[in-house]
């Protein structure tokens, strides 16, 4: 950041270690789907020498390789770690997907990283910048993390530095541009055949000096006569950005006044302000070209992050308690402090099987220590809470599909931790005599479902073990079984998220799945009064069966559920008979008196019956009290009830008009709109669940990425005569 000289590389092949918390960095990337995240994270490799010019370890892998997903679809799917070193400091750097489905590695790397970076293509002009990744850096700003820009793809023909700096000052600085600056100017070259002109510099706005990576390596210069007007401009409304911003409150004073400030002056006070993520520099960053040793504005970055980026000294612990909730005071990453440690994702290999990635917030994790495992408070999504001791495999270091081994992970640090078999990402470790529990971050729900069957019976067999692995990778996903339409479902956050979960349960766990169409929790229910009697009399030779019963059924107002009414008198059904028939009535209506679906919302009243004093018995009164409901059924309309949800619906107000429009289609009710913070509306409707089954992809293609919803279940209602005519005539055409 300081425009100084360059720092001496990592050693590529090697595992980087740290020995204080104040020698590591924690950063996340974070920006849209072809950004260039991971490219620009290839970049830094190269350019802190972790990979040579082929962008190869030195045992021939790769900084990408990492998931065969990835490679298929040609995007990150998951959260990565890649550790590289500048400068005697350790840069954990924590490349997330773009894509709006994967956002729970993306938290998972929000939770894990100390600052963020946040790339933008200048390729797509001012539409890169997506509405996703504005709802991120508004949720950074909610927890003060230090935030830098980075823009990429400044060789594209269309690219405008100028332009894309202004966006990101009007769309991430709105309460303060001048909080959003470059640091560098781009240098351009001679314009091409097309008119573009490539980029092959920057020039430094605080050192006023130049560097060029024209020739493939950083070099540095003084400005010509040509390039020295350039910057002054920009150069002074950096440094009133930066000491309006200062702790000296006598800087402002000192620089109208026309004092020339030092250098090392200005470069403190920025990296203060980026630290305490008050000020947002800009950077420009490229892939190095072939047969380059750096790419440009790597170097620049890399002094931004060791310099201006803080240390996990500086970050607050999240809360800790006991795992029975009280209240714990733990020292904010001291490596000998209590061990407290977290899993922030969970992968399988084939080879070494489960791999934890850990970050340490206090203490120091060692290999073949035992740990105390802590819940993570997600039982509601299938995934159990934790309270058990396990050992710890061995420490490594990652580096695409490598793992390099560690001795130890001191407070600050990251590390991946082999063969957990019971810790799942969100959990806690402590020490097995010290059991410790943190606050969970907050995971988004999955709100698409997909129904899933077993293709065979080898994969049934082999079903339950594979969701099981499957879900303790990722918390964003819930499993549910369904006790009403009996189906499996996975619920999802959006389609690629649904394609890579089967993916994975085919290729990674060996079990092939059919998908089905997804079934919503139906209820019948009588529309009017009737009447009917049950009649069972067998007679075979032997002991018989006879039980006679008669009912009335009424209506009851939603949510009701069963009641039953004795209503008997003179003993025609006898006493020890009367509880027979309200459980066959009961019985029956759990299976349904018409498609099968659970009756709900009646009054059924015993009224009379008849009984033999040998042939009755408590069977025999079951089976009559199943009979007369059924008959009654018979006799009467049946209405199919569905299920009503309430959902809330966080949309930018460009959008609220679309998203109203669009849910009365879905024959939702609006019943209330409320002003949200950032330019935000909150829509409250009541929706039939049928109709939002792909809501969580539609909401998302309606807003444009910037709406988000949440659903919780209110009531069953009667579904309209046209809908319920369409359910009837597939349940005809099904059987």
């Amino acid at each position: 950041m300081g425009d100084k000289a360059n720092a001496h590389p990592g050693a590529a092949g090697r595992a980087l270690t740290a020995d204080h918390p104040a020698s590591v960095r924690n950063v996340v990337l974070v920006g849209h789907s072809g950004s260039g995240k991971t490219t620009l994270v290839e970049a830094l490799a190269l350019t802190t020498g972790a990979v040579n010019r082929a962008g190869r370890v030195e045992d021939g892998g790769t900084v990408s390789d990492y998931d065969e997903i990835e490679h298929r679809q040609q995007r990150s799917v998951q959260l990565s770690l890649v550790p590289v070193e500048w400068g005697g400091i350790k840069i954990n750097l924590l490349d997330t997907p773009g894509y709006a489905d994967f956002v729970g590695e993306l938290r998972a790397g929000l939770r894990a990283a100390d600052a963020a970076l946040f790339v933008v293509s200048a390729a797509e002009g001012t539409e890169g910048i997506s509405g996703a990744t504005r709802m991120v850096w508004d949720e950074c700003a909610a927890v003060g993390m230090p935030r830098a820009i980075v823009i990429t793809h400044l060789e594209a023909a269309r690219a405008d530095f100028e332009q894309m700096t202004q966006a990101c000052a009007e769309t991430f600085g709105r309460d303060d541009p001048d909080a959003v600056l470059p640091l560098y100017l781009p240098l351009h070259g001679e314009p091409g055949a097309d008119g573009h002109a490539p980029v092959h510099g920057l020039i430094g706005l605080l050192s006023q000096k130049v560097f060029d990576y024209s020739s493939g390596e950083r070099k540095e210069r003084p400005p010509s006569g040509e390039e020295l007007p350039l910057i002054d401009e920009a150069r002074n409304r950096l440094i009133e950005g930066i000491i309006a911003e200062s702790e000296d409150e006598s800087l402002m004073d000192r620089y109208l006044g026309g004092e020339e400030l030092d250098f090392k002056t200005l470069v403190g006070d920025l990296e203060t302000a980026v630290a305490r993520g008050i000020f947002h520099p800009v950077l420009a960053a490229a892939p190095a070209a072939e047969g380059s040793k750096q790419g440009l504005g790597t170097v620049e970055l890399l002094e931004l992050i060791t310099g201006g980026f803080p240390t996990p000294l500086e970050r607050p612990a999240p809360e800790v308690t006991t795992p029975e909730g009280a209240p714990r005071e733990v020292a904010a990453c001291d490596p000998e402090g209590p061990l407290v440690a977290e899993v922030v994702k969970t992968s399988s290999d084939p080879y070494v099987g489960r791999i934890s990635l850990v970050r340490v917030f206090s203490g120091t994790l060692r290999p073949d220590e035992t740990v105390h495992v802590s819940g993570h408070g997600l039982a509601d999504r299938g995934h159990e809470d934790h309270d058990v001791d396990e050992r710890i495999g061995a420490l490594s270091s990652p580096f695409g599909k490598q793992q390099r081994a560690l001795d130890k992970a001191i407070a600050g640090d990251l590390a991946c931790v082999a063969k957990l078999s019971r810790a799942e990402t969100g959990d806690t470790l402590s020490h097995k005599d010290e059991p410790l529990l943190m606050e969970p971050w907050t995971m988004p729900d999955p709100l698409l479902p997909l129904a899933i069957q077993a293709h065979s019976k080898p994969d049934e067999d082999k079903l339950s073990q594979g969701l099981a692995r499957l879900v303790a990778e990722d918390p964003t996903m819930r499993l549910e079984q369904n006790q009403d339409t009996h189906q499996v479902v996975l619920w999802c956050l959006g389609e690629a998220h649904a394609d890579v979960a089967l993916e994975r349960l085919r290729n990674r766990f060996g079990v092939q799945v059919d998908v089905v169409p997804h079934k919503v929790s139906l209820r019948e229910t009588f529309a009017g009064k009737a009447a009917a009697r049950g009649r069972h009399v067998k007679q075979s030779g032997g002991h018989g069966q006879f039980a006679i019963c008669e009912i009335e059924v009424e209506p009851l107002p939603g949510g009701a559920g069963i009641e039953f009414v004795d209503k008997v008198v003179g003993g025609a059904v006898p006493r020890q008979f009367i509880p027979s028939v309200e459980k066959g009535v009961r019985a029956q209506a759990t299976r349904g008196v018409a498609l099968g679906y659970p009756l709900v919302d009646v009054r059924v009243t015993l009224l009379d019956g008849k009984a033999h004093s040998v042939d009755s018995s408590d069977a025999a009164f079951q089976t009559a009290g199943a009979l007369a409901l059924r008959e009654a059924a018979g006799s009467c309309q049946i209405h199919l009830l569905e299920p009503v949800s309430e959902i809330q619906v966080l949309v930018a107000d460009d959008y609220v008009g679309a998203v109203m429009s669009d849910l009365s289609s879905r024959r939702g009710r609006v019943v209330g709109t409320e002003q949200s913070p950032g330019g935000r509306t909150l829509v409250r409707a009541e929706v039939p669940e049928i109709e939002i089954g792909r809501y969580a992809v539609d909401l998302r293609s309606l807003s444009h990425g910037t709406g988000r919803f949440s659903r919780r279940y209110a009531r069953h209602e009667p579904m309209p005569p046209q809908q319920a005519a369409k359910v009837r005539e597939e349940a005809a055409s099904s059987s």
